[in-house]
């Protein structure tokens, strides 16, 4: 099967092989350069204009904006997929009695944001998923009159399983639910159109598929969500800038109608973080969505394919709808795969341990040696 090669763009990776995107994404090239370039303003600080941080994080907005086919506007910087739950959970004008659904087992930033409600009387409730994935079928049967939001994740960290948003989205919506979604494991690696599906918000790392430095994310709400939120921030640079500092400030007072700029993460212009993930985000959009989720389903099908079966059971969906960009196998004996993981990485070959699961992850970065690498050594154990 032929894969395209984009790894000259990253690295250098000194004869390691990187089949961990799920945890950390690479920084491409062009972004490195766009970093030090930021490294650069630091130094000689009358580099860092008024322009500057302005375009910085309009840069990125611009860049998420077309990415998910909205309004620049309407992104909401942040510094992680958590900001933005938190941001919607603490930001929702609760009552007493109000209901959250989760799924069981999903990923702790998923879950904490909400339980921390319950001291607010907001019920949590927890849905224990009949298979790997819950069911549009499940979904329903458990909401209830008191039922606000369902908040999951698009693909599952330790299932590797992707949901169908619409039809879950379309069930939420058709009882009044808002629909939460965290994309920090499909986003960059699956396409998102949230003008076209049944999602209210999304939060996301940029640091994952999005090939952005640690420390980047962001969130994206329909606007009669972000109105709707009762939220106690109110950051000097989303109702001022710079250039207002030269003038006299003794009659300050908050400004209405800033929409979602008004709960962006402080410190927006972030110039070590935020050039160069405008530059990975711009690097992503330039080669497309559509190339880059053949080039990701060609190395997981060569991974498939060559993997012993007959040693190892894979976890996660082999094929489908359901199937992403993160592989979830076992040797037949559990109970090694720990040593596994370790052989791997001494040969040089870095993949991620989780729950007690061996997990692979390609992305752009990947080629297909990287995967008949990783292979080569799991087919020997």
């Amino acid at each position: 099967m032929s894969v395209e090669d984009f790894s000259t763009d990253f690295g250098p990776f000194h004869d390691k092989t990187w089949l961990n995107c799920a945890h950390q994404g690479p920084l491409p090239k062009v972004a490195a350069a766009e970093a030090l370039e930021a490294v650069s303003w630091k130094q000689t600080p009358y580099e860092l204009t008024t322009d500057r941080f302005t375009d910085v994080p309009r840069r990125v907005k611009r860049a998420l904006g077309r990415l998910i086919n909205t309004a620049p506007e309407e992104i909401v910087l942040g510094n992680s997929a958590s900001y933005g739950m938190h941001l919607i959970a603490n930001g929702i004008p609760w009552k007493a009695g109000d209901e959250v659904l989760l799924v069981r087992g999903d990923f702790p930033s998923v879950v904490l944001p909400w339980l921390a409600l319950e001291r607010r009387g907001v019920t949590v409730r927890q849905i224990e998923p009949r298979g790997s994935a819950l069911g549009v079928d499940e979904l329903r049967a458990n909401l209830s009159p008191a039922t606000r939001v369902f908040c999951t994740t698009w693909v599952h960290s330790f299932r590797g399983h992707a949901l169908d948003l619409n039809d879950l989205g379309a069930v939420c919506r058709s009882h009044g639910v808002t629909f939460v979604v965290n994309t920090s494991q499909a986003l960059g690696a699956r396409p998102l159109d949230v003008s076209a599906t049944p999602v209210d918000a999304i939060t996301n790392v940029g640091f994952k598929w999005l090939y952005g430095p640690y420390g980047t994310g962001f969130c994206w709400m329909r606007p009669e969500l972000l109105e709707s939120l009762e939220y106690n921030q109110a950051y000097w640079l989303s109702m001022l800038t710079a250039d207002d500092l030269g003038k006299p400030l003794h009659d300050l007072a908050l400004r209405s109608g800033l929409g979602a700029r008004q709960y962006d993460v402080f410190g927006t212009a972030n110039f070590f973080n935020f050039k160069p993930w405008a530059a990975s985000l711009e690097f992503v959009l330039d080669i497309g969505l559509d190339r880059i989720v053949a080039h990701d389903q060609s190395l997981v099908s060569r991974f498939l394919e060559g993997i012993n079966k007959d040693q190892y059971t894979i976890l996660s969906p082999e094929n489908g709808p359901t199937r992403s960009t993160l592989v979830l196998l076992s040797h037949r004996d559990p109970d090694r795969n720990d040593a596994i993981h370790r052989a791997l990485r001494d040969a040089g070959v870095y993949v991620a341990f989780r729950s007690g699961s061996i997990r692979i992850s390609p992305h752009l970065h990947n080629s297909a040696e990287d995967v008949d690498r990783a292979l080569t050594i799991l087919n020997r154990q």
